[in-house]
């Protein structure tokens, strides 16, 4: 903190917010660019973003219905819907009855796909060890708390703003 920002409350709040903005307005581009690279490298596996998306969800999931994956990835299920439809057209998933649901059904990882996700972070994996080479691991998981904090509480305000759907 600057010694101004020590003697009045206001002047911390306007400086906080500035570094919110700084921050936010950093994450745009970072997250278009970042989308760029990731739609470059999965191209090779017949994907899309969204579609790699999908994958790394189920990946970390485990098999679940497009309502779910939907939830997960703040989408609505018809987004999420067709690429599904489209990794089942690559034979990447496949869906199966769910016990807990008649017209839900469960999506999953078929080997081909499984084999596909582990070709593209395997890609990955050098490449993203090498970005930011002056940043410390501290600095990361520092970054990465902050990042999960405004994930969270821009969350809530998005939700609480959505309009009910009729």
């Amino acid at each position: 903190m600057t010694p101004a920002m020590t003697y009045d409350n206001v002047v911390v709040m306007l400086a906080r917010s500035e570094l919110m903005c700084d921050l936010l307005r950093l994450l745009r581009p970072l997250v278009l660019n970042s989308a760029r690279v990731v739609g470059e490298r999965v191209r090779t596996e017949g994907w899309t973003v969204g579609m790699r998306a999908v994958v790394e969800t189920l990946t970390e999931t485990g098999e679940a219905t497009v309502p779910a994956i939907g939830r997960v990835m703040d989408l609505p299920r018809q987004a999420v819907q067709r690429h599904v439809d489209d990794l089942l057209a690559r034979g990447h998933v496949t869906t199966y009855p769910n016990p807990s649901h008649r017209r839900s059904m469960l999506v999953a990882l078929t080997p081909v796909g499984q084999a596909a996700i582990e070709r593209v972070r395997t890609s990955e994996i050098a490449e993203l060890a090498a970005l930011a080479p002056e940043c410390t691991e501290a600095d990361l998981l520092t970054a990465l708390r902050v990042l999960r904090c405004l994930d969270r509480d821009i969350r809530v305000k998005a939700v609480a703003r959505r309009e009910p759907v009729i």
